[in-house]
């Protein structure tokens, strides 16, 4: 650093005019002909070593002119032409890199002879987002419109003096136990748990939602055949008011339509069973119950013991119901159809 050069840059230190920027720059180079390390004078004007050494090459290379303008960056999508933005768009949504199933930022600016930036950029203009995928499922039940209104109607318009109960099961719930004892959270690091785990058994509960308050009749069995079920409806009988009729809303399992189980209905005409279309899980709120259950109480348990696994179910239920939340629904049978209308595949058959 010659002394006109060290001049230049005190001055641009001390005028009060001076951007904050040309500052921070003309002080590291003044720090760094003064034989102060790198690491130290980044610490000084709070910044990275390697911002450090980026402006100290600069410096080298142009003297004090090179602090005052950044490098020449690549084109903005403001400044790509409309063609180039559309050839870049139509390559993500029409085209694959040889060795992936998607392109990411980096692979396709490497294609298309821009930054990662850019396409990071034009990908959020345009609502792009190849690294995500959602997964789906059409139900092709010939009666689904019909079963369709039927459970909606059940939730928006719910029949008076009866219980509408959403009924399913939780099959093979594992009690998994951790191999060692975790951490626990404290500041600044989460607590911990083990990777593997040790398997203790399973059980399968079954729940009843009521719909119109929230509370949930459950109980947990060895199995899930068409007994268990038959066991778990004279549970719901015996704990449900014997004035009301009972709606339980169910899906196609195959316990659910057993010889036995349809004779036992056949005695207690306060019950009636209304089916979920096939592969439309999503309408029976249950299963959203369910998630709250997996969510809070399961998935990051450790249970040494089936029975543990149980108590803890058991007590779960026991806590929604002293204060429960209802699931609302919201949606229309017609806006559902008319949202599966859209669609490339047609689930529902026009009657």
């Amino acid at each position: 650093m010659s002394p006109e050069q060290k001049r230049t840059l005190e001055a641009w230190e001390r005028a009060p005019t001076s951007p904050h920027y040309i500052v921070v720059r003309a002080r590291i180079c003044l720090d760094a002909h003064r034989g102060l390390p790198n690491a130290q004078i980044a610490r000084r004007h709070h910044t990275t070593r390697p911002t450090v050494l980026l402006w100290r090459a600069r410096f080298a290379a142009g003297g004090p002119s090179a602090l005052e303008q950044d490098a020449p960056r690549g084109d903005s999508p403001q400044r790509l032409k409309p063609a180039r933005v559309r050839a870049i768009v139509e390559t993500t949504l029409q085209s694959t890199p040889p060795d992936a199933t998607h392109w990411s930022t980096r692979t396709l600016a490497n294609r298309c002879g821009v930054s990662h930036m850019t396409v990071a950029r034009i990908w959020e203009a345009h609502g792009l987002q190849p690294h995500r995928v959602k997964t789906f499922k059409l139900s092709r039940d010939q009666q689904f419109v019909e079963k369709l209104t039927d459970v909606v109607g059940l939730y928006l318009n719910p029949p008076d003096k009866a219980l509408v109960l959403c009924v399913d099961e939780k099959s093979q719930i594992q009690a998994l136990d951790r191999t060692q004892p975790g951490l626990p959270m404290k500041k600044g690091r989460c607590g911990t748990m083990t990777h593997d785990y040790v398997r203790h058994g399973t059980t399968t509960l079954f729940a009843a939602l009521n719909v119109a308050d929230g509370k949930v009749i459950g109980g947990c069995f060895q199995r899930h055949r068409h007994e268990e079920f038959l066991r778990f409806l004279r549970q719901i009988d015996r704990q449900t008011p014997v004035e009301l009729a009972l709606h339980l809303i169910v899906d196609n399992y195959g316990t659910h339509k057993h010889e036995r189980v349809r004779q036992w209905l056949a005695k207690r005409p306060r019950f009636h069973l209304h089916f979920t279309p096939t592969s439309s899980s999503w309408l029976n709120l249950v299963e959203r119950w369910f998630a709250e259950l997996t969510r809070k109480r399961i998935r990051r348990g450790s249970f040494p013991s089936v029975a543990a696994l149980v108590a803890a179910i058991e007590d779960y239920i026991r806590l929604n119901n002293q204060n429960p939340k209802p699931f609302v629904w919201t949606k229309r049978a017609d806006q559902i159809v008319e949202k599966l209308r859209h669609c490339k595949a047609t689930p529902v058959t026009e009657h």
